[in-house]
Formats: structure tokens, sequence, C-alpha cells
């Protein structure tokens, strides 16, 4: 390479290592190269681009401290669930009539498991994956041809299902607020209502419900929440005589959840 065209090379890199890494020195290297316009341009350009360069890492620099806010947290607790219906069921396969109603007490149950917490300027949204177990009591008496009835113990059906609740929330400093919808998966059979083969028991797999509630954080490490969970499924389960005549049970179970967790 000639000695002048490599001379006016290492200038030109020169100048633009400086116009990058040395911004308040612009105007000086403006002066060096005032004898060619391409390289003032140049330089004016880089100046600019570093300015917009500067100032895109400043806004993602402060967006940082957002959207890292990401935990991941283990909880368990306790529920107590009432179960009620409007009215008792009268059903009926050939010669045989049975009435089933609903135990409307409190039963209690347990859930745990894990959640994710994504917050971002106060506001969060909390993906839980929780196994639940819930008990429902019925009262089943069987009516006599003289039209007595003739009461059976009372059966007991437990549930387990995978509960996943997607709730968004509000932070007001270590107290929370929140609400959400709620998917139910049943991962079990169920003891039969009836124990007559005439009656077959059908439950829905998924069931969808909503809860809201409650928060308390402490030291940024243990959380607590109180919630309310409501269906808005009116009928979950269902018996079906020989016939195919199929009942619906409008046994809407609402709980009160309490429970504690660890956040990391």
């Amino acid at each position: 390479m000639p000695f002048y065209f490599r001379f006016r090379y290492q200038r030109i890199i020169k100048i633009i290592f400086y116009a990058t890494f040395y911004h308040s020195f612009r105007y000086n290297i403006v002066l060096l190269s005032s004898d060619n316009c391409l390289l003032i341009d140049l330089v004016n350009l880089i100046s600019i681009n570093m300015k917009k360069l500067i100032v895109l890492s400043l806004i993602v620099l402060a967006s940082i401290p957002a959207f890292s806010q990401v935990k991941f947290g283990l909880k368990a607790g306790i529920s107590t669930t009432n179960l009620s219906m409007t009215d008792f069921k009268t059903l009926t396969s050939g010669n045989t009539t049975y009435t089933v109603d609903a135990v409307s007490s409190a039963k209690y149950g347990f859930h745990g498991g894990v959640f994710v917490r994504l917050t971002l300027l106060g506001i969060y949204l909390q993906p839980e994956l929780l196994f639940t177990t819930r008990t429902n009591e019925y009262t089943v008496n069987q009516l006599n041809p003289n039209g007595l009835p003739t009461l059976l113990p009372v059966v007991k059906q437990n549930f387990n299902k995978l509960d996943i609740p997607v709730l968004l929330g509000l932070k007001l400093g270590p107290l929370r607020v929140n609400a959400g919808p709620v998917g139910s998966l049943l991962i079990n059979s169920p003891k039969a209502i009836i124990s007559n083969p005439d009656f077959k028991n059908n439950y829905n797999k998924m069931t969808i419900g909503y809860q809201a509630g409650l928060g308390f954080d402490l030291l940024n490490f243990l959380t607590f929440d109180l919630r309310y969970e409501g269906s808005l499924k009116k009928y979950q389960n269902q018996i079906e005589n020989l016939a195919k005549t199929k009942v619906n049970l409008d046994d809407r179970a609402n709980a009160f959840l309490f429970s504690v967790g660890i956040m990391f």
C-alpha cells in the first residue's frame, strides 16, 4: 500500500476509535480532520449513533430490575370445603329408588406444589401447579315398596386433583391481593355414591373455577395466602341408571384455602 494511502487509512482508523470510545473529544477530532469533509461526516455519524446506543443502554439497564423479579417457590396448606345442593335428588332404576343429598358440614383437604411469581412494577402473575385433595359426603336413602326410607351409611368420596391456578395480583408493600381462574384435573376414581350396579357415576375430569384472596410476604422469603375458591360449573357429578337416564348433582364445592410457602 502506498505510504500516502496507508497514512490516510491509519488516520481514519484512529478517528473512528477516538470517536467511538472517547466521545468527549469529538470536536478536537473534527478539527484534526477539517481538510476532509468525509471524515467530519463520519465522526458526526458515529457520535449520533453513540448517543442512541447510550440512551438505549440506559433504558435496558433501567428495565432489568423490573423484569428480573422472577421467583420460584414451594407451598403447602389446608382447605375447608362446603358442599351444598339446593334439593335432594331422586333416582330410580326398575323397582329400586334412592334419594341423594349432600352433607353440608365443612370438610378438610390438603394442597401442595410449586409456583412461579413474575413481578413487573408492583403487578405480578403467579401460575401454580398443586396436588389437591377434597372430600364430598352424601346421605343416601333407599325407598322401600311401602314408601318408607332406609337410611344407608354416609358415603364419603375422596377426590385427588391437579389444580392449576393462574393469578394476577397487586403488591402493596408486603401485602398482596390476587384473583384468577383455576383449572382442576381429576386424577383418581372416587367411590360410587350409590353402590348398586344399576347406577353409574360420571365425573367431569376437568372443571374450571376461580380463586381470589389476600397474601402476605415476610422477609421476601416466606409467603402466606388466604383464598376463596368457587366453581364456575354448576354440575360436576352425574348418576346414570340402566335406562340411560342421567341425573345431575348440583354439588358445586366452595372452599377456603390457607397456605404457607417459601420463595427462592
